[in-house]
């Protein structure tokens, strides 16, 4: 191993030492984390059931559904489900302020704001939206949910902040079948790229960036790019290899004589990228990766991408990243950006790095805060469950800032390393409260203990 990164690896397994410290008081901050939230609720009824509904998504119970985390709180399950099931509260404020948070937070002018559909695997056919489609997930066509997430990615941190639930066209045509599942008479089918615009229009002022960037889902949809020029805003989206572009930095065939000129021939750009040899890419240090520093080859060229019309769009530059996998594969990352042609290839990695960063950001929400753990059938059980999946998540990553952070204002003294010889401090990161935590008690409830999973922390 290289002496200069087993030093440097020393020194991150140092700083993942975690003070007991960090979580003292964590009930207690949670309950202080979701009065903004629960505030925009109408009932009283409404926020002990939503407080009640992230802290069992934040527990350690196995699966996090209504059943388990009503049981987990000595609760009627029939509340609950209710409350998430069919029950006529507006998810969106939460969302917004959410949001709002994140972009107050972790805010920074170059901040990305990256959108990456999800699919949630799933039997039968009455859950609404379930039917056989695309699972980038699984890869193939399957019976499965899918959900459009916005991300948001600074040096901060990154997190998801919103959603929208895709509705397939064989569903949104038949209005009985949407009766059935609770889906609001006023929506109707969407792509999945406008699904994308609209959260574009309802949160993008709220969080401070510089990109939008996406995968190859909606990279390869030429109205999505063209939306994204009108409405002003910077973009660096994944395509597929099989895209089709015209090389504008190659001289056109020379002119025969006689009838039009000859133009450049359209490619797949995996075939124009074999064309290249070594010295055409740049090697760029993008960041320390978990087996080493993660050294990026990458080249920039300004073409023309074929629409779906089959027509030529306008200049793009197109964006090739080269890097080889940990089994020893080289693997290829295609984009298409509407930046100056001048931007730095440097910033072109760190942008396509941040597109990366909204698949962990999925992950920690499925395995932290139960975002694929639901069981409901309609259009408002979907959406509840997912935006109190996103506001639990919020919070895992607030504590995780406050562990790095932590200094004298906080309930611990500055440096986490002053705990080194705390028999505590070997405990593992999942943490129940020594004593009955100080929050108001459901409707209906026995009191209990409540626990508190922060594996991701």
């Amino acid at each position: 191993m290289d002496r200069r990164f087993e030093i440097r690896r020393n020194e991150l397994l140092a700083e993942c030492e975690v003070a007991p410290a960090v979580f003292r008081d964590v009930m207690t901050r949670l309950d202080r984390f979701m009065e903004p939230f629960v505030g925009l609720l109408a009932r009283r009824e409404q926020e002990e059931h939503a407080s009640t509904y992230v802290h069992g998504l934040l527990s350690d119970v196995k699966r996090k559904n209504v059943e388990s985390i009503a049981y987990r709180h000595d609760q009627n399950r029939l509340g609950l489900q209710r409350f998430i099931g069919y029950a006529n509260w507006d998810d969106a404020p939460l969302r917004t302020e959410l949001a709002r948070q994140v972009g107050q937070q972790l805010g920074e002018a170059d901040g990305v704001i990256v959108f990456d559909p999800s699919s949630f695997p799933k039997k039968g056919t009455q859950s609404v939206g379930v039917q056989r489609q695309w699972s980038g997930r699984m890869g193939k066509v399957d019976n499965c949910q899918v959900g459009v997430f916005m991300g948001y990615v600074s040096s901060r941190e990154h997190t998801l902040v919103d959603m929208r639930l895709y509705l397939p066209k064989e569903w949104a045509k038949d209005r009985a079948r949407c009766r059935r599942a609770g889906v609001p008479k006023e929506v109707r089918y969407q792509p999945r790229h406008a699904l994308c615009l609209e959260m574009l229009a309802e949160k993008g002022y709220l969080l401070p960036h510089e990109w939008i960037a996406g995968d190859e889902e909606l990279g390869r949809v030429y109205h999505f790019r063209r939306d994204l020029q009108e409405l002003g805003e910077q973009y660096l989206l994944a395509i597929p290899s099989n895209q089709l572009i015209r090389d504008l930095e190659i001289a056109p065939p020379p002119y025969q004589g006689k009838g039009h000129p000859r133009r450049r021939p359209w490619q797949q750009v995996r075939v124009w990228c074999a064309t290249l040899t070594e010295k055409d890419w740049t090697r760029i240090d993008v960041r320390d990766g978990d087996k080493g520093p993660l050294v990026v080859d990458i080249v920039k060229r300004r073409v023309a991408a074929r629409t779906d019309s089959r027509k030529e769009a306008p200049p793009e530059m197109l964006v090739v990243i080269r890097r080889t996998s940990d089994e020893g594969r080289v693997e290829y990352d295609y984009y298409l950006s509407n930046a100056d042609p001048q931007t730095p290839l440097k910033e072109f990695a760190r942008v396509a790095k941040a597109e990366h960063r909204i698949e962990e950001c999925i992950q920690r929400s499925k395995g932290e805060a139960g975002l694929a753990d639901y069981e409901v059938r309609t259009w408002k059980g979907w959406h509840h469950h997912q935006t109190l999946s996103l506001i639990a998540t919020w919070f895992l990553v607030c504590e995780a800032r406050r562990g790095k952070k932590m200094d004298r204002r906080d309930d611990c003294s500055s440096n986490p390393r002053g705990d080194r010889h705390n028999p505590a401090r070997s405990l593992r990161m999942s943490h129940t409260s020594a004593r009955r935590p100080r929050t108001r008690t459901p409707l209906g409830a026995k009191p209990t203990r409540q626990a508190l999973s922060l594996e991701a922390a």
